[in-house]
């Protein structure tokens, strides 16, 4: 990353190197910023109000007695606070975001608008159902989008992550299962080696036995050892496609074959919809229950602990067992059927008090509309073509964990092309913060040694993408070079350092503590 000098010309390297360190720690636009809790606001407010009339006597002995413990700020500094921190983050708007398996995709803000607008933003679900149409009928076209671009009959809206519509497709399996009288029969399910975490946690949590299923040197499922290992006591199996490895299950017709033969059904993790989006239905593969992360796939916005959405697409087979509300269009209008008492006398249950995430309905509506089918093959086909670029473009330098034949919508790399280096994947990832770029996805998938996971996504430019690979291409031949240096500093741009990363798992610190004798700790 270069700095401009008096002149305009960008600063070297070197010459950012020979500058003295400041004295206030802010290192030109970066300012130093404190914690909001180390500041000097505390008895102070940011909003003047005026004294209560009377007493507060009704509140009994709930009056506070002892300060409130927050600090004071007003407007500007709360503005501040959180704009230079913001500073200090790397974001999708400011560069490339290469996390491998997490899709961190630009969000258009005419999906945003769409969101905010009044009918959609201010709702609320126990209106009555004549003064909510609109959004009834935004979640009616929601699922049949769904279903159209699955090939599926049926979908459940409700599930508000991708673990939660696991939960929800495993639910209706175990529903299906029951209802045949084979609950207690069929206890396990079978979940390959490169699975994403979720899938066996999730498994287990509704009281399946897991058994893992081999991978085959090319990085897919083991046929032969998926079929050693099915039988009456499994109730699903559950595939990633594309899997993890950033690798479509070429075999994934004879895998749905010996699930169906087997009396089980076929769960796909739906997490990778976005590298086949519009070119294959999952429907037409066999598949009995998907999830869709609409963040990975339709751009509505992804982390930050705020609301998602998983909805699931479900097979005919298990299309009655789909968990309530759902939204069904009669003579009236749209409706949602909510009640075990209507058409809803087979669902497993519920997932969630209401009906889901509207905003995040609005947001992936809006994405699909804006696109059309034909753009949304795009989207997959760009997806496609993005990580092969890059995987092409660093084969060279980096070594490809299966170099044979191109891969879907990640790049997969090992760390082999370290090795006598004693320079580790790790190292690697911080020096790229370095250079002002986010680190690929690190370790995973576990099959994988050392392995950094490059997803692109569709929406870089070549332009971008081609700073990004000259960026590795550069710390590639660095590394090789026996700058050693460089690797296991870094970052040293950065606001902070490298942390001793075994110590913040083993003894994190959750809790600003105040130091005592402090005006805070009083």
């Amino acid at each position: 990353m270069s700095t401009m000098n008096t002149v305009g010309r960008p600063t070297t390297p070197n010459e950012v190197a020979t500058k003295p360190a400041t004295l206030t720690g802010g290192r030109g636009l970066l300012q130093n910023e404190a914690l909001i809790f180390e500041g000097d606001g505390w008895g102070k407010t940011g909003v003047d109000l005026p004294e209560p009339k009377g007493s507060a006597s009704d509140l009994g002995d709930l009056v506070r007695k002892d300060p409130i413990g927050l600090p004071g700020l007003s407007e500007p500094e709360a503005m501040r606070h959180y704009v230079r921190l913001s500073q200090k983050n790397h974001a999708i708007d400011l560069a490339i975001y290469p996390l491998g398996s997490c899709t961190m995709k630009h969000n258009p803000r005419l999906n945003e608008k769409m969101a905010r607008l009044p009918g959609f933003s201010d709702i609320h679900p126990l209106q009555p159902m004549s003064t909510v149409q609109g959004a009834l009928e935004l979640m009616d076209q929601l699922s049949h989008w769904l279903t159209t671009l699955t090939g599926m009959p049926a979908v459940a809206l409700s599930p508000k992550a991708g673990a939660h519509g696991e939960l929800c497709g495993l639910m209706a399996i175990r529903a299906a299962h029951e209802a045949k009288g084979e609950g207690d029969v069929r206890k396990k399910v079978l979940v390959p080696t490169s699975a994403h975490g979720t899938n066996p946690a999730t498994a287990a949590f509704v009281g399946y036995s897991v058994v893992e299923v081999a991978q085959t040197d090319d990085g897919r499922v083991d046929v032969a050892d998926l079929a050693s290992k099915l039988g009456p006591d499994v109730a699903a199996i559950m595939v990633t496609n594309p899997n993890t490895c950033g690798l479509f299950e070429r075999d994934i017709l004879e895998i749905s074959r010996l699930t169906h033969e087997a009396g089980a059904y076929f769960y796909c993790d739906g997490a990778n919809f976005n590298a086949i989006v519009g070119r294959v239905r999952p429907g037409d593969l066999g598949v009995d229950a998907m999830h869709i992360n609409l963040h990975k796939t339709f751009s509505t916005p992804h982390g930050g602990g705020g609301p998602g959405a998983g909805p699931v697409v479900l097979s005919e087979a298990l299309a009655p067992f789909a968990p309530a509300p759902w939204v069904v269009h009669d003579a009236d209008g749209y409706r949602l059927v909510e009640r075990e008492e209507d058409e809803a006398a087979q669902a497993f249950g519920r997932l969630c008090a209401f009906q889901g995430q509207m905003g995040m309905y609005v947001r992936a509506l809006s994405y699909m509309m804006s696109h059309g089918s034909d753009g949304l093959r795009q989207v997959a086909e760009d997806a496609v073509l993005n990580a092969n670029y890059i995987k092409a473009r660093l084969s060279d330098l980096m070594s490809p964990a299966f170099p044979d034949g191109p891969c879907m919508h990640e790049a997969l790399f090992d760390d082999e092309w370290l090795k006598g280096t004693d320079i580790t994947t790790l190292d690697f990832a911080k020096a790229m913060i370095d250079e002002g770029f986010h680190p690929m996805t690190m370790y995973f998938p576990l099959v994988v040694h050392g392995a950094m996971l490059i997803e692109p996504t569709e929406t870089e430019s070549k332009a971008e993408l081609d700073r990004f690979i000259e960026a590795m291409r550069l710390l590639a031949e660095a590394a090789k070079a026996g700058d050693v240096d460089r690797f296991k500093g870094a970052p040293f741009h950065a606001p902070m350092r490298r942390l001793d990363e075994t110590r913040a798992a083993r003894s994190p610190v959750l809790r600003w503590t105040a130091p005592e004798g402090s005006n805070q700790a009083a």
